[in-house]
This record gives C-alpha cells, structure tokens and sequence, in this order.
C-alpha cells in the first residue's frame, strides 16, 4: 500500500486527539508523504499526533486554526492557501458536540458555533483543496460523520446531530459533482468510540448502556475508525463514491 500513497499530501483536522490523531498516524503508516495537521487549542496532543506521524517515515506539520466561527474558517483557510495549497487527501474529522443543550437551553451563538464547527468548516476545507485536485484529476475527501446522524444523538446533541447530517448529505453531493475530475468523496460514521469526546461527553452509565446494546460487546476505538478512513483513501477502494461506512459494532445493523 506503501507505493500508492508516496509522494501525496494528506491533511486531516481535528488531529491533536481522538479519531483524526489516529488517522494521521495511519495514513503516515501507510505511506503518505506528507502528513498536515490541523488542530485548535490542544497544542501538546497536535506535537504528540506530529512526533508519531514524523516516527512513521512521513513529513509532518501542525497548523493552528479555530473552526467554530465564520472569521476562524477564513483565517484557517488562507494559510493553508498561503503554507499547503496542494493537497491530495483531505480527512474532514474536526467537530464536537461543544456542549449538551436541549431545544430550549441553548441559544443562537451555540447553534451556529456547532454548526460552524462541524459542518461548515468541512465545506470550506474542502472548497479550499478541490481546485488543486481537479487540476490533478486525482484526490480524496473523507467526510467525518456521526452515529448521531442516524439517531438523533442522545440528550442535547440535536444540533450536534443535524450537522453531522448534513455532512453524510453533502458527501453524496460532492461525490456526484467530483467524481468527473477524479476526485472520490466519501465518508465514515462513527458509533460510540471510547476517546477524548465520551470522556467528556458522555457518563460511565451511558457508555456501558451502548455496550450492552453493541453486537460487537464493546465500545470503538479510535484505530477502528482509522483504518476504514485509510481503506476509503486507498486504490482498494477506488470505485467508492458517495458512501458513508457505518463503524458501530453492529448497533445499527438490522
């Protein structure tokens, strides 16, 4: 798998924990040239996520940026223009669910910070990429959806589940539109992963609540979402388009 990726640049935000930290380092395993990675305030885990990307044979790069308003997309997207302007695989991971707020408890600024951060942000990112691999005819998008996309996400996390649905929608639209130039989008949707957001997130009681629910008897990992991102980055995957894989254990398998 090596060969195929040598030589590409991949950028992946969200990547100073959790899902996109695991990403990073994978597709650096894999062969990737040159590792991009995006990150807010976690500095110390972005150095953490670099040192093993730079470990795994890859050039790597931290690049700081706040997703969760109109201002920090822009600045974010003109120095990628100004320091990366070429990128062959894009990892759309960054997002949170910020804070649990039920209709009546949260407000406009809340609203619009998860939307921004969730799905805006991925709009952006990828309108910033897509020209360069149209010149190409050749690149990648992997959209980072949700469980929640499908649920409607547990207690307050309405917003948070919306935009994640949005981005399963807007995966299949690029797919159609890129396909012509080369370029495959898909997506993956994570179940329950235990990381960095659950910890946060979610109780222990609702966590082995989703255990016992969970086929597979246990919670997700962070490398279990990673390696289906690297698949859909992958030749191996090369006539996916418009697809977002479900990585749940089973929880919504029929």
């Amino acid at each position: 798998m090596a060969s195929e990726f040598a030589g590409k640049t991949a950028l992946v935000t969200g990547a100073s924990r959790g899902i996109g930290s695991a990403a990073a380092m994978a597709l650096a395993r894999a062969g990737v040239r040159r590792v991009l990675l995006h990150y807010h305030s976690h500095r110390e885990g972005a150095e953490a996520t670099l040192a093993g990307v730079r470990a795994a044979g890859a050039q790597g790069e931290a690049l700081g940026g706040e997703l969760g308003s109109a201002e920090g997309i822009r600045a974010f997207v003109a120095e990628l223009a100004r320091t990366a302007p070429e990128v062959d695989i894009l990892v759309n991971n960054a997002g949170s669910l910020v804070q649990r707020a039920r209709l009546l408890e949260g407000d406009e600024e809340l609203f619009d910070r998860v939307m921004n951060l969730n799905f805006k942000s991925a709009w952006a990112v990828a309108r910033a990429v897509a020209p360069y691999m149209m010149r190409k005819q050749n690149g990648v998008i992997v959209n980072v959806s949700s469980i929640a996309a499908r649920n409607g996400g547990g207690p307050g996390a309405s917003v948070y589940a919306a935009a994640k649905a949005a981005v399963m929608t807007i995966t299949k639209g690029w797919a159609r539109e890129l396909a012509a130039h080369g370029i495959r989008v898909n997506g993956v949707s994570p179940g329950t992963v235990d990381n960095d957001f659950h910890q946060k997130f979610s109780t222990r009681q609702i966590l082995d609540a989703v255990i016992a629910q969970t086929p597979a008897g246990r919670l997700g990992t962070n490398q279990d979402v990673a390696d289906v991102i690297v698949f859909l980055c992958s030749d191996a995957a090369r006539y996916v388009h418009g697809q977002t894989i479900e990585v749940n254990g089973g929880m919504l398998a029929p």
